[in-house]
């Protein structure tokens, strides 16, 4: 997985400094978690729910070499196949190989987030093959030649003229030379020219929400409908998966589609739910005639056993993302990832590697809310911790950083010292402090301080300290 979430910084000052994105995000960041709160308000039994689906996934990730080889064992019993990946590579050529065995031309393909993180389609691509993303959001990502903006909705940072652009430049060689502007009539656009694709498709390439150990079903969960004609009209269908998606039976599948919808768009239900659990036998009137599941690793067994395993967890609702204050200010391209927001903080490190994702676990403000509304009880803050840590230990933080924790550590293993130094700092701040508003503030600081002075003020220490008080406590 390619990152540029070394750029971070500088994408988000350039998001920041964006008055369209900034009013795109502002909607955005209230609406979503309002509609999360309305919905999630009329299910009294929803945190029983949570802990029930934590618990599942818990015993699921303890027993996964278990369940992935019974759900191995339900699909070949179904007339399908199932491929191992441990790497991107080993996924992108075993993909290229169905559809070269299919004689494929033209691939059509649903919305997959671990497609992104392959980077499936320029692979496919690269190697001659027509690929057309059918969800709206990643069919217009994919014209603009972007990374998803959110794992929910890809395209969510761009307004109508921006999509009416894209759409005139790429369909006029369809022989569609009119733009137009309005946002049902660009649906209808992009309907009449996908219609085409789902008629052309050799092979159609889905993701999964869900893989059902028990029956060896593949459980897609969408609110367009492309992923099902996506995967039923072509005459091979392809699911690519992540091993963490495995679920032991239906049962639970019927928990996570009471927390999913609630999580992610704030319904109550999705509009599609599909289980696909092979090709089409004698008796159906349409389907796949071949049906190929490819399971990808890619790093996820690394993860067990490790401060990060409960990321395994995630069931990919962005829940945290439309929560966080950092998402919502500078928007999911600024994280150079497929994966942003909280969740991406912890998954791109982990895939990619901590010196080409350092930046991102330090871009939050460790508010918390994230694991609050994590409809699985992620407990996003402390993994992020734990990659700042990493980051620390391998000498990637600023020297400075690392100068002034040292130092700081230092001074807390020698008390007198450490009073000395903390009463001469409180001393240096209030004598740089100007009232404003009524109170002492400091509104510049030298030297590695400057950051939080450029967009914040900090109060000037009270007089007296807190030590000073604590100790004539002590005297009286």
């Amino acid at each position: 997985m390619h990152v540029t979430s070394d750029k971070f910084s500088d994408n988000a000052r350039a998001a920041i400094a964006d008055p369209q994105l900034q009013t795109g995000l502002f909607v955005f960041g209230k609406i979503f978690p309002l509609l999360r709160e309305a919905t999630v308000g009329k299910l009294p039994e929803f945190d029983a729910l949570r802990d029930a689906a934590k618990d599942i996934k818990v015993h699921t990730l303890n027993n996964l070499g278990t369940y992935l080889e019974a759900f191995e064992a339900r699909v070949e019993e179904a007339g399908g196949r199932v491929h191992w990946a441990r790497t991107a590579e080993e996924a992108n050529t075993i993909v290229e190989k169905l559809c070269a065995e299919a004689e494929a031309r033209n691939i059509i393909k649903s919305k997959s987030m671990v497609t992104e993180e392959l980077e499936l389609n320029d692979h496919l691509i690269g190697k001659g093959y027509n690929v057309v993303e059918t969800d709206l959001g990643e069919y217009i990502i994919q014209l603009r030649k972007e990374k998803p903006f959110h794992i929910v909705g890809p395209a969510l940072h761009l307004t109508a003229g921006q999509v009416s652009e894209t759409f005139y430049e790429a369909h006029k060689p369809l022989g569609r030379t009119e733009k137009v502007e309005d946002k049902v009539k660009l649906v209808e656009e992009a309907r009449i020219v996908l219609r085409e694709r789902f008629k052309q498709a050799d092979v159609g390439i889905t993701g999964a929400n869900f893989l059902v150990a028990e029956t060896g079903q593949v459980a897609i969960i969408t609110n367009e409908g492309n992923a099902d004609l996506t995967a039923t009209l072509p005459k091979r269908h392809i699911v690519v998966t992540g091993i963490e998606k495995i679920v032991p039976t239906l049962d639970d599948l019927s928990v996570f589609l009471r927390i999913l919808p609630r999580s992610a768009t704030g319904q109550e239900t999705s509009n599609y739910v599909s289980l696909y659990s092979g090709p089409r036998r004698a008796r159906d009137a349409d389907g796949p005639a071949q049906f190929d599941i490819v399971l990808v690793d890619n790093g996820r067994t690394d993860m067990l056993g490790t401060p990060v395993e409960e990321m395994l967890r995630c069931i990919r609702c962005g829940a945290c993302l439309n929560a966080c204050p950092v998402f919502t200010t500078v928007g999911g391209q600024s994280y150079g990832s497929v994966y942003s927001g909280p969740m991406g903080s912890v998954w791109t490190p982990a895939l990619a590697s901590v010196s080409s994702a350092a930046k991102l676990p330090n871009a939050s403000s460790f508010c918390g809310k994230c694991e609050e509304v994590c409809p699985v009880r992620i407990p996003l803050p402390s993994m992020m911790r734990h990659w700042r840590e990493k980051e620390f230990e391998a000498h990637l933080t600023p020297a400075g950083q690392r100068w002034g924790l040292g130092i700081w550590a230092w001074l807390g293993r020698h008390p007198s010292l450490y009073r000395t130094a903390t009463n001469l700092a409180g001393i240096g701040l209030r004598l740089m402090a100007h009232t404003r508003n009524g109170r002492r503030m400091v509104t510049k600081l030298p030297f590695i301080g400057s950051g939080w002075t450029q967009s914040r003020d900090l109060a000037a220490p009270p007089e007296p300290s807190f030590l000073s008080q604590y100790r004539e406590g002590r005297r009286r």
